[in-house]
C-alpha cells in the first residue's frame, strides 16, 4: 500500500486548507450562533469544485479519486462540519448514486446542476420510526397507470429544504420487504411534496435539516431509478459512499482540536509557564494526534480500495466507526486542554465536540457498524436477526 500523497493531492490538500481557512473559518461561529444556512458558502463550495467531486468531468464534476476526495473533506470539516455535510450530501448521496444507477436522462438533467451548486439534493431514507432498520420504510410508492403515486414521511433529511431535487426510497412492495423499495428522483416543486425545518439541534447547527412529507405525490415512470425493487441497493451502496464522507470529515474534527490544543498549550500560561510543558497535557495531545493519525490511514485504506474498484462495506464500516468516535475523544480532549476556555464558542472544541457527536448517529450508528463489522468476521448476520431470510 502506497501512503506517499502524489503531488497532485498536496496541491488539492493544500488549496482546500486555504479555501478553508480564508472563506469557511470567519463565517461558522456567526451562522451557528443564529442557526442559519450560508446558502452563499454552499454555492461556493459549487464554484470551487467540491459538490460532485468524484463525479465524472462529463457530467460537470471534477472526477477526484476517493483518496483526493477524502483529503477535502477533511479540511472543509476542519473548519466546518456544517460545509463538510454539504459536499457529503450532495456528492456521495445525491450526484453519486444518480451517476451509478440513474438514467442518461437523469444524470444530464441533474448532475450539472448539483454539481456546479446551481442546485441542491437530498437523500430521502430515514422515516420518523425506522432509522437503521431500513427495510421496512412505511412510505408506499403505488404503481397508477400513468406512474406512481407516494405517500408518507421522512426525517432527519439534511439539506431538505434547500433541495431542488430529492432521491425519495419507498416502499413498492410490503411483502417483499428489502426487495420491494424503490428509489426515485423527485422535483421538490411536484405537488403533494413538502417540508418543515427543524431547529434546535444539538450540533449542525447551521446546517439545513428537515422532515418532508408526501402527500399524494404523482410522479411518472420517469422519475424511477434503477428498476423497482432495487431501491434497498441503492441506497446501501450511497450509505457506503456516505460512510467514506463522514469518516474523512471526522478526521478534519481530529485535525482541528489537535491544531487548536497545541496553539493553546504553547500560548496559555499557568505556574509561570505554558501548558504545553505539563507533561498531562502533551499526554492528552500526543492521544489525539495517534487517533487522527490512525483514523486518517483507516480512510486512505478504504479510498484506495474504492478507487481500486474493490469491495470495501468493512473497510468503510472500519474508517467510519473508528473515525467518528476518535472525533467525539478528540474534541472531548481538546475542551480539557483548554479548561473553562474551551467551553464557550470563543474557541472552536465546543463546537467540535457538539458537531462530532451526530456522527456517531447517521449514516449507520456505531452499533451497526460494529454488526456489519461482525458479520464480515463471522459470516453471521446479527443485523437482521429475526427475519426469515436471515434463517435461511
Amino acid at each position: 500500500m502506497d501512503l506517499e500523497l502524489s503531488d497532485e493531492q498536496r496541491l488539492i490538500s493544500d488549496t482546500a486548507r486555504q479555501f478553508a481557512d480564508e472563506w469557511i473559518a470567519p463565517r461558522v461561529r456567526e451562522f451557528d450562533r443564529e442557526q442559519r444556512f450560508d446558502r452563499e458558502l454552499a454555492q461556493k463550495l459549487g464554484e470551487i469544485g467540491y459538490l460532485g467531486a468524484t463525479v465524472a468531468e462529463e457530467y460537470g464534476g471534477r472526477g477526484l479519486d476517493y483518496v483526493s476526495y477524502a483529503l477535502v473533506l477533511e479540511q472543509v470539516e476542519r473548519a466546518s462540519s456544517a460545509a463538510r455535510t454539504v459536499v457529503s450530501v450532495q456528492t456521495s448521496l445525491v450526484a453519486g448514486s444518480i451517476e451509478r444507477w440513474g438514467s442518461e436522462e437523469q444524470k444530464r438533467e441533474w448532475l450539472p446542476k448539483l454539481c456546479s451548486g446551481e442546485a441542491f439534493g437530498c437523500f430521502g431514507l430515514t422515516e420518523p420510526d425506522t432509522g437503521s432498520d431500513a427495510a421496512n420504510l412505511r412510505t408506499r410508492a403505488t404503481k397508477t397507470d400513468s406512474g406512481w403515486k407516494i405517500d408518507g414521511q421522512k426525517m432527519w433529511i439534511s439539506l431538505g429544504n434547500e433541495s431542488a431535487v430529492a432521491l425519495v426510497f419507498a416502499q413498492a412492495d410490503p411483502e417483499a420487504k428489502h426487495r420491494g423499495l424503490a428509489c426515485f428522483l423527485v422535483p421538490t416543486d411536484t405537488p403533494g411534496f413538502s417540508s418543515q425545518e427543524i431547529h434546535n439541534k444539538l450540533g449542525l447547527r447551521s446546517s439545513d435539516t428537515a422532515s418532508l412529507a408526501f402527500d399524494g405525490m404523482e410522479v411518472p415512470d420517469s422519475a424511477l431509478m434503477g428498476e423497482p425493487g432495487e431501491g434497498f441497493k441503492i441506497a446501501m451502496s450511497a450509505l457506503d459512499n456516505g460512510r467514506y464522507s463522514v469518516a474523512a470529515g471526522c478526521v478534519g474534527i481530529c485535525t482541528g482540536c489537535v491544531e487548536a490544543s497545541v496553539a493553546y498549550a504553547t500560548e496559555r500560561e499557568q505556574f509561570g509557564v505554558p501548558l504545553a510543558r505539563f507533561q498531562l497535557v502533551q499526554a492528552m495531545i500526543a492521544e489525539m494526534i495517534v487517533k487522527r493519525d490512525a483514523a486518517r490511514l483507516l480512510v486512505f485504506r478504504a479510498g484506495l480500495l474504492k478507487d481500486a474498484g474493490k469491495p470495501n462495506t468493512t473497510e468503510t464500516s472500519i474508517a467510519k466507526l473508528y473515525a467518528t468516535e476518535s472525533a467525539s475523544e478528540c474534541a472531548d480532549a481538546a475542551i480539557q486542554v483548554h479548561g473553562g476556555a474551551g467551553y464557550v464558542d470563543d474557541h472552536p472544541v465546543e463546537r467540535y465536540l457538539r458537531d462530532a457527536r451526530v456522527t456517531r448517529l447517521y449514516e449507520g450508528t456505531s452499533q451497526i457498524q460494529k454488526l456489519i463489522i461482525g458479520r464480515a468476521a463471522t459470516g453471521v448476520d446479527a443485523i437482521l436477526p429475526y427475519a426469515p431470510e436471515a434463517a435461511q
